[in-house]
């Protein structure tokens, strides 16, 4: 999930101590490459858009402590609603200080880089998806993400202003949205019986998940070629 080079994993956790004062910025790629003695032209060349990379590179890292904290639990007796929930608690905990990500959502939120924000998010929850399991082949590939996409971003923007005691109040607001989502699958086990929406089950029924070779197409992609 990180596939990080030596040298871009020493840059990052260099830079890591900067993005405080910096951000994920240009600024702090020069810091972090200054503090491991890393030539400042090969440290471009590890992350070609500078911050933007860096931070990518930063967010991954994250999904990878996710996943491994997963494939370690033992989630058998849980019901799968709390197994979402867990996979997401497990996200937020696998960063260590908030301000990171605060930085990293003032950085995504520009519009020339909203587009790689939201393909970070899709990878993330696209992540939880297949450790819990999902075999989904058609369009509820697609919504099972996108409402996961939507609960997770509307997570973590609660947990960055939540001051509670080990943010009790988030994993409160975290269960809350998850029954949203209980209750849309609900209404769409009902509208699939439903004569009127029959015509526009056909269309949908036409509609097939991507290839694994063809995720990195998704919300955002942006290529090096």
């Amino acid at each position: 999930m990180t596939d990080l080079t030596e040298v871009q994993k020493t840059l990052l956790d260099a830079a890591v101590p900067h993005v405080a004062f910096d951000g994920w910025s240009a600024a702090t790629l020069k810091a972090a490459a200054a503090d491991t003695g890393i030539p400042e032209a090969q440290a471009r060349a590890a992350f070609p858009r500078g911050a933007v990379d860096l931070a990518l590179a930063y967010h991954r890292q994250g999904d990878a402590v996710m996943l491994a904290r997963l494939a370690e639990a033992d989630l058998s007796d849980m019901r799968f609603r709390d197994r979402i929930a867990a996979a997401v608690r497990y996200r937020l905990e696998a960063v260590e200080d908030r301000e990171l990500v605060r930085r990293g959502t003032t950085l995504f939120s520009l519009p020339q880089n909203a587009g790689e924000g939201a393909r970070a998010i899709w990878g993330t929850v696209d992540a939880i998806w297949d450790a819990l399991g999902d075999k989904s082949e058609d369009v509820n590939w697609y919504t099972k993400r996108g409402t996961l996409a939507g609960v997770y971003s509307a997570t973590v923007l609660f947990w960055l202003g939540d001051d509670s005691p080990d943010h009790a109040n988030t994993w409160a607001f975290l269960d809350r949205r998850i029954d949203n989502v209980m209750q849309f699958e609900k209404l769409k086990a009902k509208t699939r019986d439903n004569p009127l929406f029959k015509p526009l089950g056909a269309i949908f029924g036409k509609v097939r998940a991507p290839s694994a070779a063809k995720r990195d197409d998704l919300p955002g992609h942006f290529s090096k070629g």
